[in-house]
């Protein structure tokens, strides 16, 4: 099969442009033994493989431990700037970009909104916004999707009806909370905006539905629309896997005050439904931490659909070295973003600072497109706690295995996780570990490394401390972490799990066929 790259939604026969990734992460080439090879779509929302991070080596470390399987990339982007930034392996098939803004899409609105639209329309609004207490939510966006793979549905959220519709069901849930005192009446302004948001977030359904052996959903939320449409309109089975909890990071997004009240609410209830529909859609669930499990099932997930399977690494591409360090040094790696909370690890070095006075703190990791705000934030954070001359932002490094061996301590401060790549990689490398309690980052270090509470300065800094001044005790929580993950988190078994949950998917899905036909 040619090899192609689409630059739209629409499927192109331009060559991709294959070039190394700006980090250089070590990665297996172990081959999944198999009698016949898949044709899987692997679907990513702001990752893979036009961006960093640990989601995207998953998917890396995954599309190649599983060849011969074929892998066609359905990559959600926020608009068409973005570059590819992984090398492909031959089984890399197909890459498709499915953008949700950006220029040269200009959406006409329909003169009027057509019956059969506003049939399905009004029931989805409806939902969104009352809780979907009569179930409508996944039947209507089943009946939108058709309306969005013919074209008609992005001109008809930019009408009148449609915004009095959707300004009729925000207005519903205000009158339904029955309190004297609440936040103001939802307006037209707070209904268009709204729904300008959902024809973005819906653009995913406009593309035509891959017809795969099986869709692999790398994240919950939008990811989940492609691997929807295909199962709607092939039977195509659909796993799910989810790295990060993404609802909740969506309440992170969408905290109060960030927007309006009116237009916070309409957002949350459709990512809360969305998310909750893709667990009742999958045919199975693989989360990356037993912690995501459990959020799934409180939301609602069947039991038996879940399987977690742990991140794994390739431990051998992470050199265990003793430090060389001049001063006592800490490092963090990581993508420059609010979720990683880097401004409370500036805040505990200052602690640290005036217990070892020559420590140093180097932080590495790029910042992605949106985020170069809070970037200058935290250098402006930086510089009025002078720390100009001991904390440096190093961003984007071609080998990140000798970023881990450039310190003595490793340290991640994350608010919301899943099963965070960085800590096993930093075990790896034979660094101790001190990293706050959040998501599975508690399954990947048990007792081999300090666990402190999100957010908090002052345990984040004591914990510091005494591992900086403790050279023994770094040793031995160093040789504990690097044998932990070798016996827990290769990523042979990753890969090994995944190969068979594929088989057992096609499996059931060609057998059912078999029966109804």
């Amino acid at each position: 099969m040619t090899r192609t790259l689409a630059t739209t939604a629409e499927q192109s026969s331009a060559a991709p442009r294959m070039i190394y990734p700006r980090m250089e992460i070590p990665r297996p080439f172990h081959v999944r033994s198999t009698e016949r090879s898949l044709d899987v779509a692997l679907i990513t929302e702001g990752t893979y493989p036009f961006h960093d991070g640990g989601v995207s080596v998953w998917c890396d470390q995954m599309v190649r431990g599983l060849a011969p399987d074929r892998f066609h990339i359905d990559a959600i982007t926020a608009g068409l700037d973005d570059t590819v930034c992984w090398q492909f392996p031959e089984n890399v098939v197909e890459v498709r970009r499915i953008p949700l803004w950006g220029r040269g899409r200009r959406i006409r609105p329909a003169d009027r909104l057509s019956p059969s639209i506003q049939q399905d329309l009004e029931p989805f609004l409806m939902s969104i916004t009352t809780g979907d207490v009569d179930g409508s939510f996944l039947p209507s966006l089943r009946a939108l999707a058709t309306h969005a793979r013919d074209g008609s549905l992005s001109g008809a959220l930019n009408t009148n009806a449609a915004i009095e519709l959707a300004i009729r069901s925000m207005r519903a849930t205000s009158i339904s909370r029955h309190v004297e005192v609440g936040p103001p009446a939802p307006t037209i302004a707070d209904a268009a905006t709204a729904l300008t948001f959902l024809e973005h977030f819906l653009r995913p359904l406009t593309a035509a539905p891959i017809d795969v052996d099986l869709c692999h959903a790398s994240s919950n939320g939008l990811s989940a629309l492609p691997a929807m449409a295909a199962k709607w309109t092939h039977g195509t089975p659909f796993l799910l896997t989810e790295h990060g909890v993404y609802l909740r990071e969506r309440y992170m997004e969408y905290a109060p005050g960030k927007v309006p009240q009116a237009q916070r609410s309409f957002l949350l209830g459709f990512y809360k439904h969305l998310s909750l529909a893709a667990y009742q859609m999958a045919d199975a669930i693989a989360p990356g931490s037993d912690y995501n499990r459990r959020w799934q099932q409180a939301n609602g997930a069947d039991v038996d659909k879940i399987e977690p399977i742990h991140n794994g690494i390739d431990v051998d591409g992470f050199k265990s070295t003793a430090a060389n360090t001049e001063h006592p040094t800490l490092v963090w790696v990581g993508r420059i973003d609010p979720l990683k909370d880097v401004k409370t690890l500036l805040r505990a070095f200052v602690r640290v600072r005036l217990a070892i006075p020559n420590a140093r703190l180097r932080i590495y990791g790029g910042t992605p497109p949106g985020n170069e705000g809070y970037l200058r934030e935290c250098l402006d954070l930086r510089d009025k706690l002078g720390l100009e001359e001991s904390a440096a932002f190093e961003g984007r490094v071609r080998s990140i295995a000798d970023a881990y061996l450039s310190g003595d301590v490793v340290v991640a401060t994350s608010i919301s996780e899943g099963f965070p790549y960085a800590v096993l990689e930093a075990m790896a490398s034979g660094r101790a570990m001190i990293a706050t309690d959040v998501g599975g980052v508690s399954e990947a270090i048990d007792d081999a490394g300090i666990l402190v509470p999100p957010q908090d300065e002052v345990s984040l800094a004591n914990a510091c401390i005494k591992l900086l001044g403790n050279p023994e005790l770094r040793a031995a929580l160093a040789n504990d972490g690097r044998e932990r993950v070798r016996s827990r988190f290769m990523v042979e078994l990753s890969n090994e799990r995944y190969g068979e949950l594929y088989d057992d998917l096609v499996d059931a899905a060609r057998g059912s066929s078999e029966v109804r036909s």
